[in-house]
């Protein structure tokens, strides 16, 4: 099991806390006065996946338990233990070695296992500002660069420092990381990335015009040289009347273990039109890669990576001559159904390669206060990228 040196410190610090003299019996009243959340999640998944033998036919059930404290004189404390169990159906690979007698199934990433899922103290030193230690979850901006994956029954949490600043319209906030909990869990070397990453993500709404962001995201991974980047980018966003944009640009160069030495820049343009009954979304994204140059793509190895390129998650790695994602949709909700449907055209950057097509479609229902349900399907068309894929999704979510 890997280094858990973040997650020790705020333990013991929390417990270093506890045993002063002088706050005692408030902290005692903190935590008597905590607060507990559970939470159960049902999914099932269906791959049927061209080059493979089987289809797959996954589902699992995730629970989730959690508890706070009460907050006194700025420290809270917080922890949250998941169990992913397989149930009725196994037909499928859980990908990154979690399965190797399943190799004849398309990959569901949800393995089996029990884990902390976040353990942390913070302390907030006024109104918007404060400082966080131990495993936490760090979801930045629409999560293309930093997220939490929180599609899969595993999320990914970082064991990190983290600082939340707020000046005005300014807010500011920033991490050192220590260790990335990936999806596939810790059974796996492939679950757990070592590393000294440096995370800085500024914004600043300005009056009625719009939101400003920059960030500069440092990542130093130990286990994996190719995820070593250095990305450096900004975003506007803005909205006149009925209709909203966007537009994004960052530039990534290779940084400390990583053997490639490259360049490689971000874009993406998003706009939305809504009206009475719908939305109409469409953009445009693009990571530059090298068709001549293996390794040398725009790569985003902290993403929500499902939430981008489509859901069938045929490009959860940049292929080496780039991406450009032409995409068009709509979205809404009627009677209480909030649905979504997408169509992506996908091709290469760099040499002009036709990767395929995509249409993707969902609608969820809030039944009551406690449980809402979800259905979901990706189809991809492959042309000169991986192959042939449909998905379907069903999942019962249920909070306590």
């Amino acid at each position: 099991m890997k280094n858990r040196k973040l997650l020790t410190a705020a333990i013991c610090g929390l417990l270093q806390v506890g045993q002063s003299a002088t706050a005692a019996d408030s902290l005692m009243d903190a935590f008597s006065n905590g607060n507990t959340d559970l939470s159960f999640r049902y999914r099932f998944e269906y791959v049927d996946q061209d080059g493979l033998n089987e289809t797959a036919q996954a589902s699992t059930i995730r629970t989730r338990l959690n508890y706070k404290t009460e907050e006194y004189k700025g420290f809270t404390f917080f922890i949250e233990a998941d169990n992913v169990l397989e149930a009725f159906v196994d037909d499928y690979n859980a990908g990154a070695g979690n399965s190797p007698s399943r190799g004849a199934y398309p990959v569901v990433a949800d393995p089996e296992g029990t884990e902390i899922n976040q353990a942390w103290f913070n302390y907030n030193f006024s109104k918007g500002n404060g400082v966080k230690v131990g495993r936490q979850r760090i979801l930045l901006d629409n999560q293309r660069f930093v997220g939490g994956v929180g599609w899969r029954q595993n999320e990914q949490t970082y064991d990190a420092v983290s600082g939340s600043f707020t000046i005005g319209e300014s807010k500011l906030f920033m991490s050192y990381i220590d260790n990335v909990n990936r999806i596939f869990g810790e059974d796996v070397p492939a679950g757990d990335h070592d590393g000294e990453t440096i995370i800085v993500n500024w914004s600043n709404k300005i009056n009625e015009v719009g939101k400003v962001t920059a960030y500069y995201y440092d990542i130093n991974n130990k286990d994996a040289a190719a995820f070593s980047t250095a990305t450096l980018g900004a975003k506007f966003a803005g909205k006149v009347d009925a209709f909203n944009y966007s537009i994004e640009f960052a530039n990534q160069t290779d940084a400390h273990n990583n053997g490639v030495d490259y360049s490689a820049n971000y874009w993406r343009l998003d706009g939305g039109y809504k009206m009475e009954k719908a939305t109409l979304i469409g953009g445009y994204e693009v990571l530059e890669g090298d068709a001549n140059k293996a390794g040398a793509s725009f790569r985003t190895p902290l993403a929500t990576l499902h939430a981008f390129n489509g859901w069938a998650d045929k490009f959860l790695g940049t292929p080496n001559d780039g991406i450009e994602d032409l995409f068009i949709g709509t979205k809404g909700v009627i009677s209480g159904y909030k649905w979504m449907a997408v169509y992506h055209d996908f091709s290469a950057q760099d040499g002009g390669r036709d990767f395929g097509t995509e249409f993707d479609f969902s609608i969820a229902k809030k039944l009551n206060d406690h449980t809402s349900v979800l259905v979901k399907a990706a189809f991809y068309n492959a042309d000169d990228h991986a192959t042939d894929t449909s998905k379907l999704w069903f999942m019962l979510t249920s909070k306590f």
